[in-house]
């Protein structure tokens, strides 16, 4: 009798896992979106009736239309919203590789006894519930908050901060910074210094050394802790609503506004199905050049 293959029994746990938390909700969201806004409770009307069997399966077909996803490219708010995401997402993005990068080489650079304790300073955060440090930071930038009491003591004029664009910006650089400086540590922390010795030793001056050496090798980690922060502030919902006010628009408040104050639930489930989508794309870019990588390295 042939015994089990141990590698697809191990396997098997993750694949159930994600088939039950993953693939079956997205499907559900993706037969909703498909649906029919109505007024009733729940507020939408299937287009496909599993009563029916395959009789209900063909008119579904038959009669499948993409109504709601067309409206999401007619409807101005929606491309607004979509395109706030991502100019938020990006540019706080680029300000984590541009804050996250030095720390996380100074951490990879220190002695290990301080490197340890800036790793806890870094893991910290995570100790602590995210909406409480949204709502800190509400406490700190508030017009008569911490930071502007700070500024009057000084004798600088207060600024007003909360329920703006800037706001948003430095909640999700507070909120995201360790998914950026953890794997840009490991990376930089795995990398031996004889390479730095060997092109001094070839006339790069430090700089350039960086460039040539320290910067090239750690691209994995630019790469994975970009996508650790993109992905999900481009869903984020809590701080732009939080810190940004009522009239920021992201998809993550789009799709709430429309599940619980318009009640519309098939345009709320075709955003999520294009956020999901939208997101899918740099996961498979990153897949694909990580198994680039790998291969030109055999």
């Amino acid at each position: 009798m042939k015994r089990p293959n141990r590698t697809a029994l191990t396997a098997l746990a993750p694949a159930l896992w994600l088939g039950l938390f993953f693939l079956f909700p997205f499907l559900l969201v993706a037969k909703l979106s498909l649906s029919e806004t109505a007024l009733a409770m729940p507020p939408y009307a299937p287009r496909l009736d599993w009563s029916a069997g395959l009789t209900g399966l063909k008119a579904f077909l038959a009669g499948l239309d993409f109504e709601t996803y067309a409206r999401l490219t007619a409807d101005r708010l929606y491309v607004v919203a979509y395109l706030s995401s991502l100019k938020f997402a990006g540019v706080a993005t680029l300000i984590l590789l541009l804050l996250g990068y030095p720390l996380a080489y100074a951490m990879s650079r220190c002695s290990p006894m301080l490197r340890q304790a800036l790793l806890m300073a870094v893991i910290l955060p995570f100790w602590t519930s995210f909406l409480i440090r949204v709502y800190a930071l509400i406490g700190i930038l508030k017009p008569e908050g911490l930071l502007n009491t700070f500024l009057r003591a000084i004798g600088v004029p207060a600024v007003s901060i909360l329920n703006t664009e800037t706001a948003i910006y430095i909640g999700l650089v507070y909120a995201y910074l360790p998914f950026m400086v953890l794997p840009l540590y490991a990376v930089l922390e795995r990398q031996q210094d004889d390479l730095l010795e060997a092109a001094a030793d070839l006339g790069c001056a430090p700089l350039e050394a960086f460039w040539r050496v320290t910067f090239p090798m750690s691209l994995p980690g630019v790469a994975a802790g970009s996508l650790l922060c993109f992905i999900p502030m481009v869903g984020e919902f809590v701080i732009p609503d939080l810190l940004g006010g009522s009239s920021t628009l992201m998809l993550g408040k789009t799709i709430w506004t429309e599940f619980f104050a318009n009640r519309d639930w098939p345009a709320a489930s075709a955003v999520a199905i294009v956020l999901l989508f939208t997101l899918v794309i740099p996961i498979v870019l990153y897949q694909r050049q990580q198994a680039k990588l790998m291969e030109s390295g055999q």
